[in-house]
């Protein structure tokens, strides 16, 4: 076990790690749904009402469209960082089944556990911050930076893996 980890599992800790802090994420976000879910909810009632008159102009109707639907991308948040860590855990050591692996692989695992954290982050952060910005669109727009590159980088991971699976597994290349 020890050549294996030292050979295989070691190149793969920087995606592994990333995959597992995605999972602790994703379980701390549905902890503290439990634990604390109506101060959440609060929190992003008490920013809307903050922004009641700039960002909603009055209409408390649009204001409490938004924080729903904030409260929603809190839930993504939490369901992305599960789901995507999970796959990024799986194809990581499939990464590592597969042979001993080479800076593609390498910069494979650490691209989709990278790319499975910011993208949970992503939502999170939307739905923190549309309640003042008085739209979840708006939120989503201003946070591309970390959505379009979290994506991204998942995409990567995954065509990495499949690369390797077939040229390796498939194909016998080492």
């Amino acid at each position: 076990m020890d050549g294996f980890v030292r050979e295989r599992l070691r190149p793969l800790a920087p995606g592994l790690i990333l995959a597992l802090l995605t999972l602790c994420f994703g379980f701390g976000l549905g902890g503290a749904f439990g634990a604390i879910e109506d101060s959440l909810k609060e929190g992003l009632s008490s920013s809307a009402e903050a922004a009641l008159d700039s960002a909603y102009g009055g209409d408390r109707a649009k204001m409490d469209a938004v924080v729903k639907k904030s409260w929603v991308y809190y839930k993504r948040a939490h369901l992305h960082a599960n789901g995507l860590g999970t796959s990024a855990l799986a194809c990581i050591l499939l990464l590592s089944l597969l042979g001993k692996p080479g800076t593609l692989e390498r910069a494979g695992a650490a691209a989709f556990g990278l790319g499975a954290l910011l993208y949970s982050i992503f939502w999170l952060m939307a739905g923190t911050s549309a309640p003042g910005l008085g739209s979840t669109g708006a939120a989503k727009e201003s946070l591309g930076w970390i959505a379009i590159p979290g994506s991204g980088l998942c995409f990567v991971g995954l065509l990495v893996t499949l690369y390797a699976t077939v040229t390796r597994a498939m194909m016998g290349r080492d």
